[in-house]
């Protein structure tokens, strides 16, 4: 057996010069063997053990690298923020030019900002694409490029950290690298609880926020687990080798607390899976919470008092400090108790308007954490704002989908009702303004409580040259915002944007119901200014659409205006016509890119009391971006919400196209930013 022969070259070992036996658990040349060991002799098998478990000779090593893996942390974050705040600056000397009507304010105007530009380019083309099998969504979502890389980054860091100055030879190798790999596990948790923290510094700092940090909380998460499963197997094979198994699993009092934290950790990851999570959310977020409580209680019971505690008392400090946070803001925000009122819209949809007098500032795109007592006590459930502070007289409107649990009971007491349901005929009804409801019964209010706003990592859409929204069902609440903000603020002052197209999917065109008032609204405030505005509405699965086709299949592709509602139903078989006429797309294939002065509206499009198009089928999405790329005088941003599959077909059109035209690399194409937000939670 093996133990045989080491019990054998024991034997046989002696301490160099002195030629004396060494005494069993001596250090031999600085490292632990057995020599001097009987391994049978369960006085020796104590001796050796207690050695064993000795790690004075490598812990200041180990306790080194774990600080190297917060440098290096430091210096990535440094970076990204630094990235974050001249973006900003960026943007705001764009906002600052248009405000004194320089021309081409989104335009890199020297050879830095150009040198700049073209380097963003660059990494945008590799970083924006997304490769997910989406026949397999529900249970795997790969990444987009830009996180894989820096997911690919942070492990090389770690396996690094893992190996470099860590060989020990001698009996205590195993038991090297095991400790090691502990060190690492526990040094990564202030880290993991830094990108789950609602208020946290890392969005401060980086711009990024919480829920986009959220993947990496998962992969980091992932990455202790797997630091601890080296840790334990390591260390259990040294023990098994050389016979102490027993005395360690009998007398360690780390042993079954270590045990514990694997078990929990391996928990938290196996329950965090899509599938499971999306499962039973409420209870997904009850137990991940307790879990982790759990996890935090036996790991701090598995370390010795004078090892890494402080890798633990950090994260404690730090969710305490992000529960304050968010409790004082909770408190601020509902100082005045907030009323809901609920409608039902077409399509297992709840239109929520919350009067919340504490809440009166957040930004497009942000998101709150909403809590109804009357449809779920204790529960609060992310809701994306689809207002802003000057619209809908300040109040809080969101727009859900019915599923399962808050959502779905939501839905069903709306139009249980026949408030309710007499306010769905009076909402379908045209209206002179989204600001006040229409006239109608007074509809049950709620009492309801928000807590935030989060959110908002994007760019400011009305710091480029042209915008691109796309949104998918109700994935508008993010858009919708956006579009609103750009129509207030263009009324008041000048904005590097000049061209902003709106799209929008849907399954039917009775779904325009949810927010054409405001659609109708905000056109007419851009149609007053400076800013040209194109708003188009894709059907994909309305018999009414398909029929008004078949009726029209011998006409030649156009549009049916009503000056009624404002809109106009387009016929085209599903293909998005061309934004602009022959002439027009002459013209601007003649002309460099950068005498491009104004984009002209689509002549295809409606006359200007027609402020809405309906299309049936699905928007060629690389036509419609080619196009706004083509006539930008600056850079274009892109904002898209909705589906996987949306979002991946985007980001492949942006980053193909941006290729294609060779962004900044001489050809005069200006840059596309890309912001994709996803009903993943």
């Amino acid at each position: 057996m093996a133990m045989n022969n080491v019990t054998g070259m024991a034997n046989t070992t002696t301490m160099g010069n002195a030629g004396n036996m060494p005494m069993c658990g001596d250090m031999v040349g600085n490292y632990l063997t057995t020599a001097g060991c009987n391994l049978t002799n369960a006085t020796d098998l104590m001796t050796f053990w207690e050695s064993l478990l000795e790690d004075d000779t490598f812990k200041p090593v180990d306790e080194a690298y774990s600080a190297y893996f917060w440098y290096g942390i430091s210096i990535v974050i440094a970076i990204a923020s630094f990235i974050n705040w001249s973006y900003k600056f960026t943007l705001s000397a764009r906002l600052r030019a248009a405000a004194v009507q320089r021309p081409f304010p989104a335009k890199p105007s020297n050879l830095y900002t150009r040198s700049v530009a073209t380097i963003t380019a660059v990494v945008r083309e590799v970083t924006y694409p997304q490769y997910t099998p989406l026949a397999l969504s529900r249970f795997f979502t790969a990444p987009p490029t830009g996180i894989f890389l820096l997911l690919s980054l942070y492990f090389g860091f770690l396996v690094g950290l893992e190996l470099v100055q860590d060989f020990i030879p001698g009996a205590i190798y195993y038991q090297a690298f095991g400790l090691r790999a502990g060190w690492l596990s526990t040094a990564q948790t202030p880290l993991l609880i830094l990108l789950v923290g609602k208020k946290n510094l890392l969005a401060l700092f980086t711009g990024i926020s919480s829920e986009r940090l959220n993947i990496f909380h998962r992969w980091v998460a992932r990455s202790i687990w797997l630091y601890g499963t080296l840790h334990w197997i390591s260390m259990q094979y040294a023990w098994s080798y050389y016979g102490v198994s027993e005395l360690e699993h009998s007398m360690d009092p780390a042993y079954p607390t270590g045990i514990a934290a694997w078990g929990i950790l391996t928990w938290i990851n196996v329950s965090s899976i899509g599938p499971l999570r999306n499962w039973q959310y409420e209870f997904f977020v009850l137990q991940h919470i307790l879990s982790f409580i759990g996890y935090f209680i036996v790991l701090l019971m598995h370390l010795p008092v004078k090892y890494a505690k402080i890798y633990i008392y950090i994260p404690i400090g730090l969710v305490l400090f992000d529960r304050l946070i968010r409790t004082l803001f909770f408190a601020w925000n509902n100082r005045r108790l907030g009323r809901a009122t609920i409608t039902p819209l077409a399509g297992d949809v709840s239109r929520i308007r919350v009067q919340n007098l504490g809440l009166k500032d957040w930004h497009a795109g942000q998101h709150v954490l909403l809590s109804l007592p009357r449809f779920g006590i204790l529960q609060s459930h992310p809701a994306t704002i689809a207002s802003t502070p000057t619209s809908h007289n300040g109040d809080l409107i969101f727009i859900l989908k019915a599923h399962k649990g808050f959502t779905g009971r939501l839905n069903k007491s709306a139009t249980s009702t026949q408030a309710s349901l007499w306010a769905v005929k009076e909402i379908s009804r045209p209206s002179t303004s989204y600001d006040a409801e229409p006239a109608q019964p007074q509809l049950p209010k709620y009492l309801a409580f928000v807590s935030g706003p989060f959110g908002s990592s994007h760019s400011d859409f009305a710091c480029f040259s042209s915008a691109l929204l796309i949104a998918g069902a109700t994935g508008i609440t993010f858009t919708l915002p956006l579009l609103l903000n750009i129509a207030e603020r263009a009324t008041t002052t000048n904005l590097p944007l000049k061209h902003v197209t709106f799209i929008w999917i849907i399954k039917s065109s009775s779904y325009t119901s949810w927010v054409s008032d405001e659609l109708r609204a905000a056109v007419r405030r851009m149609n007053k200014s400076r800013i040209s505005c194109d708003v188009s509405i894709y059907v994909t699965q309305d018999g009414g659409m398909a029929d008004y086709n078949n009726n029209n299949r011998e006409k030649a592709p156009g549009c049916t205006c009503t000056n009624a509602n404002g809109l106009c139903y387009c016929n085209g078989n599903g293909v998005s016509p061309p934004l602009r006429s022959e002439a027009q797309q002459q013209r601007y294939k003649r002309q460099p890119v950068e005498s491009v002065r104004t984009i002209p509206s689509r002549e295809n499009s409606a006359a200007s009391s027609n402020l809405l198009t309906v299309r049936s089928g699905r928007p060629n999405i690389e036509t419609i971006l080619w196009e706004t790329l083509e006539c930008a005088e600056g850079e274009t941003g892109v904002a898209v919400c909705g589906p996987l599959a949306l979002g991946v077909r985007t980001r492949k059109a942006v980053s193909g196209i941006s290729g294609q035209r060779g962004v900044h690399k001489g050809t005069g194409a200006q840059g596309v930013y890309l912001h994709v937000e996803g009903f993943h939670w």
